[in-house]
């Protein structure tokens, strides 16, 4: 038995106009409530510096090498082997001090023998004039021949060339004997031994040894490039030959390879007669005092030199100026703290600073931290770079009480 099915309820509005007018003045009056501002975002903190107007010295660099004042090599002269190390490896050592001894026994040999034979010579010289001696009065008497007589002076010639030649051979068996103790010819910094005692030295050529430096003052080697020379060449012949004047004796810097300037100055001591047609460049050697042996041979640097005094140069940090594309930049802080991005024309950089041809003007901020925070007309807020308040400019090396060369575009390159 089935059912039958209930006729489907006709849906009916639950909404009332009472409710609907509420629900249309609450949106109303959230339409008119005042909206809430979104917070304004952080203005980015940035550090700056002044862009300052100094005089400042322009000069340029030169690869150097360092050498000693004098660099002997200590080689073995005679033949034999080595007996003993007689100095400390790495030391200072004296003029004539005693390096290496070579066994002397086979050069003692010599001498004996050397000495026996000038000894036999000179008895058979001593034989030959008194044979000389009575030949001669009896050749005139014609009691002996005058053959006789002739015999007797060849004999006597002879005689004494072998006391001349047995007498060198002493002479150079002692002198070898000599050259078995090998000592300094200079005083300075020596070098490791290259042979160990027990080696065979000199056989077929001079042994290297080892070698001395001298190294106080020492020595630093510069190529000139020929068009520098010329730029410069009536202040290098100056320098050379001692004229040069108060102004241009500031004396050269030495950079080492750590980036730590050297504090004392280079003087120059020689240009080379020629330029070296394969590289262009002309060689100049400098002497820098070294009291605390710091410096060594084989060091590499830079050696420094001024050109001129740039007058009124705008400077700001390397860090402040933005390279892209070839294309220079650096973003200055405006009085209103907006930030403006500025084409700059770069000049020669001066120690962690750059000479600023044109862009900016003196007393203007330029950013050197928080670049990257910042867009064109963004208000920034703009602190000085701790420890750096404005850049300072290089000043002019002092020149020395002693005259001597100019600094070194004269002595480098």
């Amino acid at each position: 038995m089935t059912r039958p099915k209930r006729p489907l309820a006709r849906a009916t509005s639950t909404s009332s106009p009472a409710i609907v007018c509420a629900g249309l003045a609450a949106v109303l009056v959230a339409a008119c409530a005042p909206k809430k501002e979104a917070p304004k975002a952080a203005a980015p903190e940035v550090s700056v510096v002044e862009v300052v107007l100094r005089d400042v010295p322009i000069g340029g660099e030169l690869t150097a090498s360092v050498r000693g004042l004098e660099d002997v090599e200590i080689r073995a002269r005679v033949e034999g082997y080595l007996q003993s190390i007689d100095y400390r490896e790495g030391s200072e050592v004296k003029k004539g001090q005693l390096l290496f001894t070579i066994d002397d026994q086979p050069y003692k040999a010599k001498i004996a023998e050397a000495k026996g034979e000038l000894a036999r010579n000179r008895a058979a010289l001593s034989k030959a004039d008194l044979d000389v001696s009575r030949f001669r009065p009896l050749a005139a008497e014609r009691a002996v021949s005058q053959a006789e007589l002739d015999n007797a002076v060849s004999a006597q010639s002879a005689a004494r060339a072998q006391v001349d030649a047995a007498q060198a051979s002493l002479e150079k068996a002692t002198l070898d004997l000599g050259y078995t103790r090998v000592s300094a010819p200079i005083a300075g910094l020596i070098g490791r031994a290259q042979r160990k005692i027990g080696d065979l030295v000199g056989k077929g050529e001079p042994t290297l040894l080892t070698t001395i430096s001298s190294i106080d003052p020492i020595r630093v080697s510069v190529n000139i490039p020929e068009a520098l020379f010329l730029r410069y060449a009536d202040r290098i012949n100056a320098a050379t030959s001692g004229t040069a004047q108060p102004q241009d004796d500031a004396g050269a810097q030495l950079v080492l390879a750590d980036g730590d300037v050297y504090p004392e100055r280079g003087r120059l001591l020689f240009v080379d007669r020629a330029v070296d047609p394969q590289t262009g460049t002309l060689r100049a050697d400098l002497t820098f005092p070294n009291p605390r042996r710091i410096l060594r041979p084989g060091l590499y640097g830079k050696l420094r030199y001024r050109e001129e005094v740039r007058k009124d140069a705008l400077l700001v940090p390397q860090r402040a100026v933005q390279e892209l594309q070839g294309q220079f930049s650096v973003v200055v802080v405006s009085a209103e703290s907006k930030a403006e991005s500025r084409k700059v024309k770069p000049g020669p950089r001066v120690g962690n600073l750059w000479i600023l041809e044109e862009g900016v003007k003196p007393g203007e901020k330029v950013i050197v931290e928080g670049m990257q925070k910042v867009r064109d007309g963004m208000v920034v807020e703009a602190t000085v770079a701790a420890g750096e308040p404005a850049p300072a400019a290089p000043q002019a090396p002092p020149a020395p009480a002693a005259a001597s060369p100019t600094p070194v575009p004269a002595a480098s390159r």
